[in-house]
């Protein structure tokens, strides 16, 4: 990302949840994304016909949905304290229905700095549930700005890091997830990965990785971090949050439009697990 400016991931992220509010078959509902954008809602178009596009943005959508099911369910148990890391233009903490939950955004200060002004010109309030954690996960500690931001490492939290892995270090993101790891109540956290492009990857799909990619990387933003399903698992249990869902795109998305091989997997092929990414919530029930 440039100085002064939001990530750009973050805004195409954003788009991708206001495209899907055009979608039949909308599983996801966020009436803020197209707004702290400034685009005219009326004027959003359905997911396309290319199954690729579709299947991307309706994958974005159902990690959010993903992540939010999981929080409403340990809200249930008794969490209190969500944190969302890179949180870009996610706009939960505007929608948060969950009374007594604290929202900690933990994100770049350009990134964040920018979002507020948006937020502002749409005359959408800032809850006072919410608390800015301002981060440069490749240089700050997220420990020191957490506890900064008024993070109770007392009480049970949930993360939410959601497309942010893939534009990290590999080492970067595993420091992350034991800070997550760290935290002395119960914990959680939802987060998505990729893994290596498979040899034998369909041509279009190689051919729509590699365009993805260099797009990312002319932003700025390129891609730095790969994990296979049981090494990322392996690490999360030597972490000791081995209570562990893995879900690929397409079980996401048959999970929620109710279909066998939804999406890319159904007009793209059975690799596309690999290249629509993998969403994993993993945890621990007990303090440390």
């Amino acid at each position: 990302m440039e100085a002064g400016q939001p990530s750009r991931t973050a805004m195409m992220a954003a788009h991708a949840r206001a495209r899907h509010q055009a979608d039949p078959q909308r599983f996801f509902t966020d009436p803020l994304a197209s707004k702290i954008l400034h685009l005219d809602p009326d004027a959003l178009l359905p997911p396309p016909d290319d199954p690729i596009a579709r299947h991307n943005i309706r994958f974005v959508a159902a990690r959010s949905r993903f992540a939010e099911d999981s929080l409403a369910s340990a809200v249930t148990a008794g969490t209190r304290q969500v944190v969302v890391l890179g949180a870009g233009l996610d706009t939960f903490a505007y929608r948060n229905p969950h009374a007594g939950l604290t929202v900690f955004e933990a994100d770049h200060p350009d990134t964040q700095e920018w979002k507020r002004q948006q937020m502002a010109a749409a005359g959408i309030a800032l809850p006072p549930s919410l608390a800015f954690a301002p981060i440069d996960f490749e240089r700050d500690t997220l420990a020191d700005a957490l506890d900064a931001a008024g993070l109770d490492r007392t009480r049970a939290a949930f993360f939410i890091w959601l497309g942010v892995t893939p534009y990290l270090t590999r080492d970067a993101v595993l420091t992350t997830l034991r800070c997550v790891a760290g935290h002395t109540a119960p914990v959680q956290v939802v987060f998505d990965y990729y893994p290596e492009p498979s040899s034998a990857m369909a041509p279009e799909l190689r051919a729509a990785y590699e365009a993805s990619t260099r797009r990312v990387a002319e932003f700025g933003e390129p891609w730095l971090s790969h994990f296979t399903p049981d090494g990322i698992a392996d690490e999360l249990r030597a972490m000791k949050l081995d209570d562990i869902d893995d879900l690929t795109g397409p079980e996401l998305l048959a999970r929620y439009l109710g279909e066998p091989t939804p999406g890319a997997g159904a007009d793209a092929g059975a690799d596309a697990d690999a290249f629509s990414g993998h969403v994993i919530r993993a945890g621990r029930s007990t303090a440390r």
